[in-house]
C-alpha cells in the first residue's frame, strides 16, 4: 500500500517533534477532523534510518482527542445520514411567505428567543408565536428539544418551526448534532429553521433543516416578511399595474377613434344607398326571369293538354266509337271472343247501353 507523510508530532512543552509516515487509510480516516494544533493519540512503530541519524514513526492508527474526537465522530455520522438522503436538497420543503402561527424551540429567558421574537414582531407586527423553552444543553437537552420539535409539528396551525440558540462552544451545540434530533428533524411535516448561530463549525441540525440561518436574528429575517418592504412592493405593483392600464387604455382608444374615422362610420347609411339600386336592378331581374319561366311553362303545359286530350280514349268516342265490354268489364277486342246470343254493354261518348248478338262471324 502507498504511504504518505503525516502532519509531524509535536511536544510543545519541550519544543519536541517527529515526523510520522502512515499508510493513506490511516491519514484519510482523520483528515477532515484533525489540522495543525490537534490533539491526538498515535499507535505508531518507531523506525530509526542510521546514515542521517534520523528517528520517525510509521503510524498504524491516528486518533484525535478532546474537540477533535467529537468532531471525527460528528463527521462520521454526518456521512452516515448524507448516504440516506437525509441532507438532499430535493427534500427540503418551502417556506410560507407569511406565517400564520410560528413554533420557536429555544432556552428559557435567553437571548435567542427575545432576538426571535423582537426582530419578528419589528417586521410583521401581526405575527404570531407558538414557544417552547427547554435546556439547549446538557444531556437533557436532545429528549426535550425533540419533543417540543414533535409537539409543534404536530399543531396543524403552526406553519414553520425555528430551533435557536445564540451559539456556543463545539461542546455546548453537540445536542444539535445528536442522530435522535436530525431524525426528529427530518421526519417533521413542517418546515424546519436552524438558527444556531455558530460559524466555524455547523452543527448536524443545520443540514437537515429545510433552511439555515446564520443567528436568530437571521431567521426571523428569513421567516417573516417586512411589512414596510412589502407595503413598497405593493405600491410599486399598484403603479405598474396603473401605468399598464392606462397604456392599454390609451392604445384602446387611439383604436378606437381610428375605427371611428372610416368613412363606413361616419357615413353608415352610404353602403345601404350604394347597394339600394343594385338590389331593386336584381330584383326586375328576378321578376322578368320569373315571368318568362311561367309564360314557357303554361305554353308547354296548354300543349301537352292538348296532345293528351286528342289521344285520349274520350275523343275516339267523341268520333262515333264505342267500346264493348263484356258482363265481367273485359273488353272485346275479337268476334271470337263474343258467342251467340251474349249481352254485352256498349260505352259511347254521352254514356252507355246494352245490347246482345244475334250472330258471330269468325
Amino acid at each position: 500500500m502507498k504511504t504518505t507523510p503525516a502532519p509531524g508530532l509535536r511536544d510543545p512543552s519541550h519544543d519536541i517533534s517527529v515526523s510520522v509516515t502512515c499508510y493513506r487509510q490511516v491519514f484519510d480516516a482523520v483528515a477532515d477532523v484533525v489540522s495543525e494544533g490537534a490533539r491526538v493519540v498515535v499507535h505508531a512503530k518507531p523506525e530509526w534510518y542510521a546514515p542521517r541519524g534520523q528517528l520517525s514513526l510509521r503510524a498504524a492508527e491516528i486518533r484525535p482527542v478532546g474537540v477533535g474526537e467529537l468532531l471525527a465522530r460528528i463527521e462520521q455520522l454526518k456521512k452516515s445520514l448524507a448516504a440516506e438522503g437525509l441532507f438532499a436538497a430535493e427534500r427540503k420543503k418551502t417556506l410560507p411567505f407569511l406565517p400564520q402561527l410560528i413554533g420557536l424551540v429555544t432556552g428559557r429567558a435567553s437571548a435567542a428567543e427575545r432576538d426571535v421574537l423582537e426582530n419578528a414582531r419589528h417586521r410583521w407586527p401581526a405575527v404570531r408565536f407558538e414557544v417552547r423553552t427547554v435546556p439547549v444543553q446538557g444531556v437533557h437537552a436532545v429528549p426535550q428539544v425533540v419533543q417540543a420539535v414533535q409537539d409543534l409539528d404536530a399543531l396543524d396551525e403552526v406553519d414553520v418551526i425555528i430551533v435557536a440558540r445564540g451559539g456556543g462552544s463545539v461542546e455546548d451545540l453537540l445536542p444539535f448534532s445528536d442522530e435522535q434530533l436530525i431524525r426528529a428533524v427530518a421526519s417533521c411535516r413542517t418546515p424546519v429553521v436552524s438558527a444556531i448561530g455558530h460559524e466555524p463549525d455547523n452543527p448536524l441540525l443545520d443540514y437537515v433543516a429545510d433552511l439555515r440561518a446564520s443567528t436568530p436574528t437571521d431567521a426571523a429575517k428569513k421567516v417573516v416578511p417586512d411589512v414596510g418592504e412589502e407595503y413598497e412592493r405593493v405600491q410599486a405593483l399598484r403603479e405598474r399595474a396603473r401605468r399598464c392600464m392606462d397604456a392599454f387604455l390609451d392604445r384602446e382608444d387611439r383604436g378606437l377613434a381610428h375605427a371611428l374615422g372610416r368613412p363606413s362610420m361616419e357615413h353608415p347609411h352610404r353602403m345601404v344607398e350604394e347597394r339600394e339600386e343594385q338590389v331593386a336592378a336584381l330584383a326586375d331581374r328576378a321578376r322578368r326571369t320569373l315571368g318568362h319561366l311561367l309564360d314557357r311553362a303554361s305554353s308547354e303545359l296548354t300543349h301537352t293538354h292538348a296532345r293528351v286530350v286528342a289521344l285520349s280514349p274520350a275523343a275516339t268516342l267523341q268520333r262515333g266509337y264505342a267500346v264493348l265490354q263484356k258482363a265481367d268489364g273485359a273488353v272485346v277486342r275479337a268476334p271470337a271472343e263474343v258467342g251467340a246470343d251474349e249481352e254485352l254493354r256498349a260505352r259511347v261518348a254521352e254514356g252507355e247501353f246494352t245490347v246482345r248478338t244475334t250472330q258471330t262471324d269468325h
